[in-house]
Parts: structure tokens; sequence; C-alpha cells
């Protein structure tokens, strides 16, 4: 198999803040997988937070291609990767090589990815409402995000949380809840509350209609987030703190949620894996992303049926997507029945709202 590498700058919309930081811009690093004139993609985003830059991404996915190289077919490659992953490898960079790899493998067996997952694959293209991130801005800013997405047709809004001042968080809430009154919200503070301050915010959260809160406390503290979940007033889903499987076997059944993102995990088998585990216990399933085009997506579009809460919007927030196949502006991200991820390179004179719905 050969291999190569691109990498290009993902800019964002308008910046876009929360707790920890605001972000401009993303560096993607797209990997390709050619075997018999047939070609496989996949990406990985660099994040600071994750301490992965485009430079660091490019030298990992070197080696990585190295490795692909000493197998006769993208089969044998997505096997072994299944089976005993790649310890000592970023998870961002496994799910970008594991996504090239499906891609790929779909292709060849003419098949879409949902189809490829198992005896349990959903015969039908998966779909699902995605939530659509409004980050920490002014009332009024909010407030008109949210009324166009409402209208765009979003019914699941995602608000930053995290202000210095707690009554900044309420105050754009409520003008959220005013301008979207019909829409589902969620909260995610990633991470900026403490013990003491989380229990009466959320009241005042579960008064206004919020459904679920997001890492409220500072990761690193699995157990407190556990006992503030039994204490809580709303639904508490576990994310900077349910990074892997075993977090998430630690965790299962002592939060209402496991936010699983591929680049966190791992990709798609490790999520499934993770899916499996929680399945068990009162701990339901969310898909999250990293802001990505809609090849670092689109994987994660493959498994949205199996979720309670979809938060696929992280190509919804770029000023112009590279790629297109999975929808989203409307709402609803969409898996095709097109062999593979279904994804495919935007061209330059068409529009983004132009998705198939």
């Amino acid at each position: 198999m050969k291999t190569s590498l691109r990498t290009t700058r993902l800019q964002l919309t308008e910046p876009l803040r929360i707790s920890r930081s605001t972000m401009t811009a993303r560096d993607a690093v797209w990997l390709t997988v050619e075997h018999d004139g047939q070609h496989g993609y996949g990406e990985a985003v660099s994040s600071v937070y994750y301490g992965l830059d485009a430079a660091a991404l490019e030298r990992l996915l070197d080696v990585e291609s190295e490795w692909l190289g000493g197998f006769a077919d993208p089969e044998s490659a997505l096997e072994v990767l299944r089976d005993a992953g790649r310890p000592g490898v970023p998870p961002s960079v496994t799910a970008a090589v594991e996504s090239a790899l499906l891609d790929l493998v779909g292709r060849r067996a003419d098949r879409p990815v949902h189809r490829l997952l198992g005896p349990g694959a959903p015969p039908e293209p998966p779909s699902a409402p995605t939530a659509r991130t409004i980050g920490i801005t002014s009332p009024q800013h909010a407030a008109a995000q949210a009324a166009t997405l409402s209208r765009s047709g979003f019914s699941l809004l995602k608000i930053k949380a995290g202000a210095s001042d707690p009554a900044d968080d309420l105050t754009r809430v409520r003008a959220v809840r005013a301008a979207a009154p019909q829409a589902r919200l969620l909260l995610d503070p990633n991470g900026a509350w403490s013990f003491t301050t989380a229990l009466p915010l959320l009241g005042q959260y579960a008064e206004l209609g919020v459904e679920a809160v997001e890492q409220p406390l500072p990761p690193g503290t699995p157990d407190d987030l556990a006992r503030l979940a039994e204490k809580s007033p709303l639904p508490i889903i576990a994310d900077e703190d349910a990074v892997d499987f075993e977090d998430a076997r630690r965790l299962a059944g002592r939060v209402h949620g496991i936010n699983v993102k591929l680049a966190k995990c791992g990709g798609v088998t490790a999520a499934l894996r993770i899916a499996e585990l929680i399945a068990e216990s009162d701990t339901a399933l969310m898909l999250g992303c990293l802001t990505a085009s809609t090849l670092g997506i689109a994987p994660a579009v493959h498994l949205a049926d199996r979720a309670r809460w979809v938060d696929l919007d992280g190509h919804l927030l770029l000023a112009d997507d590279p790629w297109t196949g999975i929808g989203g502006a409307d709402g609803t991200v969409r898996a095709g029945r097109e062999p593979g991820l279904g994804v495919r390179p935007r061209r330059r004179d068409e529009p983004r709202r132009a998705e198939p719905c």
C-alpha cells in the first residue's frame, strides 16, 4: 500500500471561545492510503489540549505510513489495528489511520462504513439531529445565533459556559432559551466549575430547562464528578474525564453520560467497545468531536444511531469545509449509501448548503 500526507489550515467562521481558550483555526493533516488504484482518507487535527501540533501529527503519521507499508492489503492492516491497536500512538493518529483503512476497505467491498461494523450494523445509513455549539459570547450574539440555527432546523443547541462571572453564563442561556424556546439545550463548562459552585448552578440551569451538563468539574477528579452526578438535578456527562476504555469503565453507572470522541478514544473500534461497555449500565452514550472537516467527522456519523446525544458539528463551524458528504446544515447529520465513508472533496464552485438531505 502507498500513503501520502497533506496538511491544511481549517479556519473557523468566527472565533470559538470556551472556558480555557479561544480558537480561530485548526491544522488538519490528511492521510491518503492507496491500493490497487483505490484510495481511502483519514484526518487528524491539531490540538493544544492534547499537545499535538501539525508538525507532530506529520511525524507520527509518517511512522504509521511505514507501518501500513508492511501490509499486503488494507483488510489485513485493518484487522491487525482492530485486534491489537497501536500502543503508544496518540488516539487521534490511530483514529485517522483507522478512518483511511475503513474508507478504503469499504470502497473495495462496495459497502458504506456502517455496514462494516459487525452483525449489529444497521441496514440503513445512520442519521441523527446534531447539537450546534454556541461559544462564550454576548447574550445578544448568542440569541441571534440560536434564532438562526432554530430556523435552519437545529433542535439541539450546546452552549459553552465557564465565564469568569457565572452570572454571564446564566444570562446567555436565558437569552438562548428566549430566542429558541423549543430547542433542547446542553451546557458545557469544560471543567470550569468547582464542586461547591456546581450544585447551585446546576439547580438554576435545571429551572431553565437545560437537558444535561458536560464535564462541569476540572478533569482529573472522576470520583468527584461521580459524586456530583449523584446529587445533580441534571444529567452529568463526562468528557475530559472519559478519554479511553478504562476511564469509561471507572465511570460507567456513576455518571449519566460519557462523551465519546474518536480522536480522544482512538477511533471507531475503540468507540464501539466503550458503547458496548456502558450499554450494560445506566450511562448513556454521547458522540462528540473536535473541530474538524467533514472528513474528520464522517467516521463518527456512521455510529450516530447508537447515541443518546449527538454533537457532530465540528465541520459546521468552519468558514470553508474542504469536504462534503454528511450534511448537517439543516441540523441533521447523515451517513451516505456510498462505499466507504461516503465523503469527497468539495468543488470550489460548490455551495456549502448544496449537500443532499
